[in-house]
């Protein structure tokens, strides 16, 4: 898929926009199911590594979906929950803290900067709606991810133990500043 797309920008050729009624449920569940293979593959049971496309469709209903297309093709995803959708802990409970969930992108385009495009999209929506942090959590034993979101400007709040999932995940949260804008 990248290699038609070697002579130009990745972000000139990369689409991100709302979700639509009309987006393919089942081709977003296989982007997803792509994306998280790699945390299955390491005993990490994510809830995106094998969720329906029920449990998609409910996922996206708790926020806002955005939804990256490269030719067609699904290739990234993100959901930003506002403050008042964003529950599980005492943390993500506070009423000024916004959250992300669902972060997904291809593996054929990961390390492409993709995934720090739709972060800064939904931490440039927290601040819009008023959040003064923006949290997400993650697998304890997923170093890589938590390198990459301190990477960031994210840090550790607190642990929370999901009934789904296998892990003990970390909590982490960034302060929100008015030069967060979205690139692209």
């Amino acid at each position: 898929m990248p290699d038609q797309h070697a002579n130009r920008p990745l972000s000139d050729s990369i689409e991100i926009r709302l979700a639509k009624p009309s987006d393919d449920i089942t081709r977003l569940t296989a982007l997803l199911h792509r994306a998280y293979a790699q945390l299955g593959g390491m005993g990490l049971r994510y809830l995106a590594v094998d969720q329906t496309d029920e449990v998609t469709r409910a996922r996206m209903a708790q926020g806002e979906c955005h939804v990256a297309l490269l030719d067609g093709a699904y290739v990234g995803t993100v959901l930003f929950k506002p403050p008042e959708r964003t529950r599980g802990s005492p943390w993500l409970e506070r009423p000024e803290v916004a959250g992300v969930a669902q972060l997904a992108v291809d593996p054929v385009l990961q390390k492409h900067g993709l995934g720090a495009r739709l972060m800064a999209l939904v931490e440039a929506r927290a601040l819009a709606s008023g959040a003064r942090e923006i949290a997400l959590d993650t697998a304890e034993p997923a170093t890589h991810l938590r390198r990459w979101y301190a990477s960031l400007g994210y840090r550790f709040v607190e642990y929370v133990q999901w009934k789904h999932a296998n892990y003990r995940s970390v909590v982490l949260s960034k302060e929100l500043k008015m030069a967060t804008q979205p690139e692209g």
